[in-house]
């Protein structure tokens, strides 16, 4: 009866959905009939239905139903409960469950606690809230129905991918589904103020906490899934330009440009249109990494998906919403006015440069991952790998951490480059000796990692500028949340850098006994054995390794699991302060001689790059609490005022 309940409580919620979206299109066309008091409370309704399918269906994994057809599809009786319980959207349709279920809580706590925007703009923004889970919803109860009966039940279960059997799928997905539905919310607040004709610094206060919340919980998820790929694959990259990896890239990228250009327009009431635009824009990239992930028209370790039927019901919403909203800001746009002029040289024109050279990234981004696509799709086989996206991107990415580097340190409205001279000097001797002692101690070194190392330098003492003349204890909290965000910036800079420049592999094929070496390390195999987990077997190395003294055991594992079929590598790892070694034990060499295949790689700094990622999400999380605790205050400042 719990299946059946989940699924009645979609179907009320859909309903509710239905109610939400009549009543804000009766609000918009004049009448405020009895169905626009309904929109609250509707959304209300919606949030806390969904929410009891989701956990509905949490629980059917927990006690593995064997008699759900999804249960069945992705557990297994033997499988350990953290996995039973991420099971649950460690698969297409439940995944789309949560991803509906945050998007409906999302709606109910703008209907509860949004305040600074007018009643008409609220419900206009609720209304496209509820359009876009209407169509979530048809596709949920049409086409992906996550509480599908299966008879008769089987006895085990097929088991969860075995790349999915890992701690970051507890993690990964339910944080990316966060940053995407936010971006969904700025969409519908973004749509809102357009049809309302309020779109000004009160609808893009209210707006700015979402984004900047979507921000962090993507920043977290893209950094978490960059980790688990890393030691999860044993191939010992941290991004590879996987088109799965770029669906997720590309709604970040659209976000940071969105928070910047939202912060000016809630502080500075300027780049009005520019804010409408990229919100738009940021939501069309999530719907895209959506129908990406879940349409079957990609290989990739990272696809829930292989069903083109339901590739096309998603293809058809996004061009539905994103077709729709460009046409009304095609049509609505003209009504916006013109915000607080600015001049090119100023605070302002320096976000508006890193929005172009973030603009400009996401373009390259989505045409490698796009045109193969098209390309195959009309009868060639075309390959965009690494080499496009590097030779692509890291050359704008320069010029963006170039305008990191001044950005900041200008005034808002109009300034001079003259003013910061000092600090144009001072930026430029950082870069020349950096550059000239890293070029120094390795000659070889290729120009882009050369510059990344230069550039986070000098960024990493530019992001703590803006305090300079502060009285710390009284810096309100979202300027120490950017700083810490550059900083954070900075710090995965170098790490991408100095791992791309110096990371040294070493392939071999070690008998016990025998020792290999990488970058100053001996690694030797001490011993070979079979290891047996709660659903898979695999063969493990005992791998010693030392450097001045210092020994460790390293255990790396080839797995076989059953439930399903599958062989995987688990790598291990040792991490000291300036790099991590990484080490894999793959099959017995073909030679037959006892020596089994070894692969080890040294990453100088690699650790840096999500040390940076974790600094990032630490600056917009505090930024994000020094808004809210400045808003919670602003109540009880103006009533003391009042008595």
């Amino acid at each position: 009866m719990i299946a059946e309940a989940g699924l009645a409580a979609l179907w009320l919620a859909a309903a509710m959905a239905l109610l939400q979206l009549i009543g804000g299109l009766t609000l918009l066309r004049g009448g405020a009939g009895q169905l626009v008091p309904l929109i609250k409370p509707a959304a209300y309704m919606q949030g806390a239905l969904c929410a009891f399918a989701f956990f509905a269906l949490m629980w059917l994994f927990y006690v593995t139903d064997l008699s759900v057809l999804l249960v069945a599809s992705n557990s297994h009786i033997d499988k350990p409960m953290i996995f039973k319980l991420a099971g649950t959207w460690g698969n297409h349709e439940g995944s789309m469950l949560l991803w509906v279920a945050v998007l409906s809580a999302s709606g109910a706590a703008i209907a509860v606690l949004e305040k600074r925007v007018e009643a008409k703009t609220l419900y206009a923004t609720l209304g496209v809230q509820a359009f876009i889970a209407l169509g979530f919803f048809a596709f949920l109860l049409f086409a992906s129905n996550p509480f599908e009966r299966l008879v008769p039940a089987p006895v085990e279960g097929a088991g969860l991918n075995p790349l999915l059997q890992d701690v970051g799928l507890a993690f990964h997905p339910p944080t990316l589904y966060i940053g995407y539905v936010g971006l969904s919310v700025a969409f519908s607040f973004a749509l809102g103020a357009l049809l309302t004709n309020q779109v000004g610094p009160a609808f893009a206060r209210a707006m700015r906490p979402w984004v900047l919340a979507a921000w962090i919980f993507l920043t977290i998820g893209i950094a978490a899934g960059s980790y688990w790929a890393y030691y999860e694959l044993g191939w010992g990259g941290w991004w590879f330009w996987d088109p799965v990896e770029n669906a997720s890239l590309m709604p970040w990228l659209a976000a940071t440009a969105l928070l910047h250009s939202v912060s000016i327009l809630a502080t500075r009431n300027a780049l009005r249109a520019w804010t409408i635009m990229l919100a738009l824009v940021a939501f069309a990239m999530s719907m895209a990494g959506t129908f990406l992930v879940r349409s079957g028209i990609l290989t990739s370790v990272h696809a829930f998906a292989v069903d083109p039927e339901r590739g096309a019901f998603i293809l058809a919403l996004m061009l539905i919403y994103t077709g729709l909203a460009f046409v009304i800001f095609a049509l609505r746009i003209g009504t916006v006015k013109q915000g607080e002029p600015f001049q090119l040289i100023s605070r302002e024109g320096g976000i508006v440069a890193n929005n172009i050279f973030l603009s400009v990234i996401l373009a390259v981004v989505l045409i490698g991952t796009l045109y193969p696509l098209a390309a195959e799709a009309m009868g060639d086989k075309i390959s965009v790998g690494p080499p496009y996206f590097n030779k692509a991107t890291v050359p704008i990415m320069v010029l963006l951490m170039l305008a990191l580097l001044i950005g900041p340190m200008l005034r808002w409205r109009r300034d001079e480059i003259m003013r910061i001279k000092y600090w144009l000097i001072g930026a430029t001797a950082i870069l020349l000796c950096s550059g000239i002692a890293v070029w120094k101690l390795a000659p070889d070194i290729g120009i882009f990692p050369l510059l990344g190392i230069a550039l986070s330098l000098a960024l990493a003492v530019a992001a703590w500028l803006p305090l300079r003349g502060r009285k710390l204890l009284r810096t309100p909290l979202p300027v120490f949340g950017m700083v810490i965000a550059h900083f954070g910036i900075a710090v995965s800079v170098f790490g991408m850098a100095a791992e791309s420049g110096f990371s040294k592999e070493t392939l071999t094929a070690l008998a016990p006994g025998e020792s290999a070496e990488v970058s100053g390390w001996k690694v030797t195999l001490d011993d070979v054995k079979p290891v047996v987990g709660d659903n898979w077997v695999a063969v493990e190395g005992e791998i010693v390794v030392s450097k001045n003294g210092d020994a460790v055991v390293l255990r790396p594992q080839s797995r076989q699991f059953f439930k399903p079929e599958m062989q995987t590598s688990e790598a291990a790892l040792l991490t000291r302060w300036n790099g991590q070694l990484y080490a894999v034990i793959a099959q017995p060499d073909q030679e037959g001689d006892g020596r089994w295949q070894v692969r080890l790689w040294w990453k100088p700094f690699v650790t840096f790059i999500w040390y940076g990622g974790i600094l990032i999400a630490l600056g917009g999380t505090l930024s994000l609490f020094g808004r809210m605790f400045r808003r919670a205050k602003k109540p009880a400042i103006n009533k003391w005022q009042r008595a």
